[in-house]
């Protein structure tokens, strides 16, 4: 994205309102308590457990610190702040008041991964679910689209058609892969991006980058893969990228790093085929005043 917020495309060869709410957004999954070694549970009914810890802002389940108004409706801290302090249910003013008991029964019993209805089957107690779901497997993706801040996030299928639907992102199945560049007065651009492209192969996705920005004084222009899924299953395939022109041949081989790494943090890290302006220009042939610059590629998978 340019410095006036454009994208350039390459030629292809290859809500406000804090009230109460009345459904669950993630669905309802059964919390059990943790049982004693005398085999008694503190409740029987996994109904009662779940509203009682329920908030009735965003319904999610709370868990310390619980705050509660002085006609003992309580919320989640988060939500305690939305509301701007007054209590959605009988709109009293909600101070500091802490519910200290069921903050206890908060911390007593066992609840499912936040992303179970993402497949995480696996259930915790209170704090270890939370040290748990910063990591869960199962936890969403975020949207890999570069050009603008894209604030989406959800599993890969749902990803690849928002990118489609919403993004008019190019979607390309093959492995090997020829992309040209194009954009007049290069000398004028200072930070750019490139229009996304998605390549289907070996049942996954592929996200090929292209941007130029500054490395020191130096202008630059780089390019790189990212994989749509994670770390474990990025690291089974290689890819290889390659600029050349006039007997000369630049080439880059590397591993395509996650979508769990955002864009900036693989593109400062400098993980890809990076070529200085002056030799891209001179790849482009010319007069030097327009890049036209090829980029071939493939994509393999590794032999286990």
């Amino acid at each position: 994205m340019g410095s006036n917020g454009n994208i350039y495309q390459d030629v292809n060869e290859s809500g406000g309102d804090y009230g109460v709410k009345s459904a669950n957004v993630e669905g309802r999954s059964c919390l059990r308590l943790c049982v004693s070694a005398g085999g008694r549970h503190g409740m029987t009914s996994n109904s009662a457990v779940h509203e009682l810890l329920e908030c009735p802002v965003c319904l999610s389940i709370m868990h310390p610190p619980i705050h509660q108004c002085p006609n003992g409706h309580t919320i989640c801290v988060v939500c305690k702040s939305k509301v701007q302090n007054c209590c959605p249910i009988c709109r009293q003013e909600l101070g500091n008041i802490r519910c200290l008991a069921l903050e206890k029964v908060a911390e007593s019993i066992e609840l499912p991964c936040k992303y179970h209805y993402l497949g995480c089957q696996d259930i915790f107690p209170y704090h270890s679910r939370l040290r748990h779901e910063e990591n869960c497997k199962f936890r969403g993706y975020s949207c890999p689209y570069a050009g603008t801040e894209c604030l989406v996030t959800g599993d890969i299928p749902f990803l690849v058609a928002h990118l489609k639907a919403d993004h008019n992102v190019d979607m390309h199945d093959g492995s090997t892969f020829n992309h040209r560049y194009v954009k007049p007065n290069p000398h004028e651009i200072e930070n750019a991006t490139w229009m996304l492209t998605i390549f289907n192969c070996y049942g996954y996705q592929f996200c090929l980058h292209f941007e130029a920005f500054h490395l020191g004084m130096a202008p630059v222009y780089m390019a790189f893969l990212r994989f749509m899924g994670d770390e474990n299953d990025a690291s089974k395939f290689s890819y290889s990228l390659e600029v050349g022109a006039n007997g000369r041949k630049l080439k880059w081989q590397g591993v395509p790093r996650s979508i769990r790494d955002s864009h900036k943090t693989v593109r400062d890290s400098l993980d890809g085929l990076i070529i200085t302006r002056n030799i891209a220009l001179f790849f482009s042939g010319g007069d030097r005043k327009e890049l036209k610059l090829k980029v071939a590629g493939r994509i393999w998978r590794e032999q286990s």
